[in-house]
């Protein structure tokens, strides 16, 4: 802690809940490309230029890869400190009791996507920068804010960073939870195409890293014949809507958005479409795939119905299906499994290619991350434990997740922040938020962090 840099920051309150707000107004899901510099969309680049302007604004140094990702700098020394942020988001979803790019204030919170996840956090490193610049402390590592704009789904943000730019010697990712993340799953990704004629049909889903909070089925049956198997999807907490369609019924679910690292936060209404499916009086070829979807996924969150519920130090397997689409041939399945650093993800791909066999799956997508780790007797974790516990007196322990942070895309790096335990602002849910007072905590923490790691 440095008195200064309390008060520059404690000054700059405002401004810090106005360059959040302003940031939260681009919505910056990724999107096609858009011409030089913005390779994810108008929305995405706007949200880069807007970080890296409010770096410029305080005399750092800012460079745009390409609109790829940002840099911001400050200070000397041969060795980097890394504060690696990102501004895209997921899709915004549905359920919100405050518009998703509005970045509304009500109960002492700002509401909007990204706004813990990853805009908030990545707006107080600039900010806990710019304290420690206006001190004038002396330097014995340089700083470098890295902004990404592709987290949420491919990282070739990150990519095309490692190809053109300078590897930190350590970094931080403020884009998880305190104390510290050291341990990260391992992360696979796929996408299945699956052979099944039926008369029903099912789309939903906005990406795979997502709980379904949304499914549209289309059934060949009339209204009354649908009856007690709607129960199953009230039992599970979640609303149905029926209209008539031209040759049946269409019918949705609305269960609830989650990250798909953390799928029993959720509910996932593709989970409820396959169990209501399985309970309709259908036959034949309908019958079949109805009933081997519910029977492998039934509403499970770990993978236990298709044998590959496994745990470690690192946690326990997570698997959320997150995306189907169907046409007359079939459907195609996007599937998220965290799975612990023990295992091997291709253990992973065998057990979902074994559970859909029947249906003929072909893999056309597949995205792997192996699992991340740094030890606690490094000085980056060490030096990290210490900061937290000086701000708020607790000496905790590491932290192992099945997020995935930028912590793993580069050598010795870990996520700090910016979660507090018991205050959780619904990452990848309706009416995420940021509290306001976590806001300014966030800052003062991420300064201190900076001071440890990078001031003399």
């Amino acid at each position: 802690m440095n008195d200064q840099v309390e008060l520059f920051i404690d000054s700059k309150k405002d401004d810090i809940i106005r360059s959040v707000q302003e940031s939260i107004r681009f919505p910056s899901v990724e999107a096609e490309p858009a011409g030089p510099g913005a390779p994810f969309g108008l929305a995405v680049k706007g949200a880069l230029e807007h970080a890296l302007t409010l770096g410029s604004s305080f005399g750092f140094k800012t460079t745009n890869l390409d609109g790829y990702a940002g840099c911001i700098d400050y200070g000397e020394g041969e060795e980097m400190l890394g504060v690696v942020c990102h501004v895209d988001v997921v899709p915004e979803g549905e359920g919100w009791n405050y518009p998703p790019y509005a970045a509304e204030i009500a109960d002492g919170k700002i509401f909007g996507r990204g706004a813990m996840d990853d805009k908030g956090p990545a707006i107080c490193a600039i900010y806990a920068l710019a304290a420690i610049k206006d001190a004038g402390l002396a330097m014995k590592r340089r700083v470098r804010i890295i902004l990404g704009t592709n987290e949420e789904t491919g990282w070739g943000c990150m990519n095309h960073y490692k190809k053109v730019a300078e590897i930190p010697t350590m970094s931080i990712s403020p884009d998880a939870e305190y104390p510290l993340v050291n341990s990260e799953k391992g992360i696979y990704h796929s996408t299945w195409r699956c052979r099944a004629k039926t008369g029903f049909r099912i789309d939903g889903g906005t990406r795979a890293n997502v709980v379904c909070g949304k499914a549209k089925v289309f059934l060949p049956l009339g209204v009354g014949e649908i009856g007690g198997a709607l129960q199953v999807v009230f039992d599970h907490g979640m609303t149905v809507e029926l209209r008539p369609a031209a040759g049946g019924t269409e019918v949705t679910i609305v269960g609830l958005d989650a990250h798909g690292s953390m799928p029993e936060h959720g509910k996932n209404a593709m989970l409820a479409a396959f169990a209501m499916l399985d309970a309709l009086p259908l036959k034949g070829e309908d019958k079949r795939v109805a009933q081997l979807l519910h029977e492998k996924f039934r509403f499970d969150t770990h993978g236990e119905s298709i044998g590959l519920d496994r745990e470690d130090s690192s946690g326990r397997l997570t698997l959320n299906p997150g995306v189907i689409s169907w046409n007359d041939e079939g459907f195609e399945l996007s599937i998220d499994v965290r799975h612990p650093t023990s295992m091997d993800y291709r253990e992973v791909r065998d057990g979902i290619a074994a559970a859909l066999s029947p249906l003929e799956p072909e893999l056309i997508h597949e995205k792997q991350q192996d699992g991340h780790f740094i030890a606690e007797d490094t000085e980056l974790v060490s030096k990290l434990l210490d900061v937290y516990e000086k701000r708020t007196g607790r000496r905790e322990k590491p932290l192992a997740i099945g997020g995935g942070t930028y912590a793993r895309a580069f050598p010795n790096a870990v996520a700090f922040g910016c979660e507090k335990a018991g205050i959780s602002g619904p990452v990848h849910m309706p009416n995420e938020f940021i509290g306001i007072d976590e806001l300014m905590f966030d800052t003062h923490m991420l300064a201190d962090a900076i001071i440890a790691l990078a001031c003399k």
